[in-house]
């Protein structure tokens, strides 16, 4: 009896796809560091450093990720802001701990994003193609991110998720205000901003920061409104599957446009403001698509020179 004969089109299309495979999953490990360089006015001059990490997804057993995370504390930055999605799996703990190790013997702050507190489900990848300016509910395992929690405010981390505090780095008096993540509904940035030191209305901060996980508008335009110059989050993946220089998809309600690096931030849209954007492409990918094309996972160093305003 003949043996069972694959038409060439179908071969060349599954050799295709499984290259396709074989590359995004090479590209989904190709971690490289990003430096941005800003100018902010501000009432007094000097420079920070930022390392922004974000969306770390880890799992246990990643033990490139593990490097990789682990190794950037020799940028030596000022501070570390880490905007969530950063543990997506109760066994990875005590490897997480381990290769956070480094980057909490800095300054640093923190929010959570949903696979923080849910683990990863499988999505069908149609669903990110929908812009998002809702509330999504996630139906994964709930996860003991309250570990997480103390591990990072016990290494003297500031916990930003809906709350704000100050630090001083570089010779210089940052305040970081934060919001919960918007993606799932958990944002309240009016509180957080609200809760404030009874001298510091009286005593301004030499930089405001904003932190957030998903960058909705609604959060971005309220810490815009409030006077911040930079904004950092994270979530987007920068598209995780792009085509060449362009993203498809931004899963919020930001434009695709500005799903990674640095952006002049209209709020709403309309007219000119002194605000700022950075969106990181992230360290991980999602647990259940662990691939990238043309956007490769990166933490990012952000220069941040201020100069007096005359």
């Amino acid at each position: 009896m003949p043996g069972l004969r694959v038409p060439a089109v179908l071969g060349g299309a599954v050799g295709a796809a499984s290259v396709a495979f074989a590359a995004g999953l090479f590209e989904a490990r190709a971690f490289r560091v990003v430096n941005h360089e800003l100018t902010l006015p501000a009432n007094v001059p000097g420079r920070v450093r930022i390392l922004h990490i974000s969306d770390l997804h880890y799992m246990r057993g990643q033990s490139a990720k593990a490097r990789f995370v682990a190794s950037l504390a020799r940028l030596e930055p000022d501070i570390v802001v880490a905007t969530g999605d950063l543990l997506a799996d109760d066994d990875g703990f005590d490897e997480f701990a381990g290769l956070m190790a480094p980057l909490l013997r800095l300054p640093g702050v923190f929010v959570f994003g949903s696979n923080d507190y849910f683990g990863p489900t499988p999505v069908n990848p149609a669903y990110y193609l929908r812009r998002r300016t809702g509330v999504v509910h996630p139906k994964g395992k709930v996860l003991a991110w309250r570990r997480v929690r103390d591990l990072l405010g016990g290494a003297g981390w500031a916990d930003l998720n809906n709350a704000r505090t100050r630090l001083d780095a570089a010779g210089l008096t940052l305040e970081l205000r934060g919001a919960g993540d918007a993606h799932i509904g958990m944002d309240d940035y009016a509180a957080g901003a609200a809760d404030a030191g009874a001298d510091w209305a009286s005593d301004p901060a030499d930089l405001l920061l904003g932190v957030t996980h998903a960058p909705y508008r609604r959060v971005l335009d309220a810490m815009a409104a409030d006077g911040i110059p930079l904004m950092l989050a994270g979530h987007t993946h920068g598209g995780q599957l792009c085509l060449p220089g362009r993203a498809i998809v931004a899963n919020c309600d930001l434009p695709v446009g500005m799903v990674k690096d640095v952006h002049r931030y209209l709020p709403g849209g309309e007219g000119p403001v002194d605000a700022w954007l950075h969106v990181t492409a992230g360290v991980g990918s999602a647990p259940t698509f662990p691939l990238r094309t043309f956007c490769r996972p990166e933490a990012c160093l952000l220069d941040v020179t201020l100069h007096e305003e005359l």
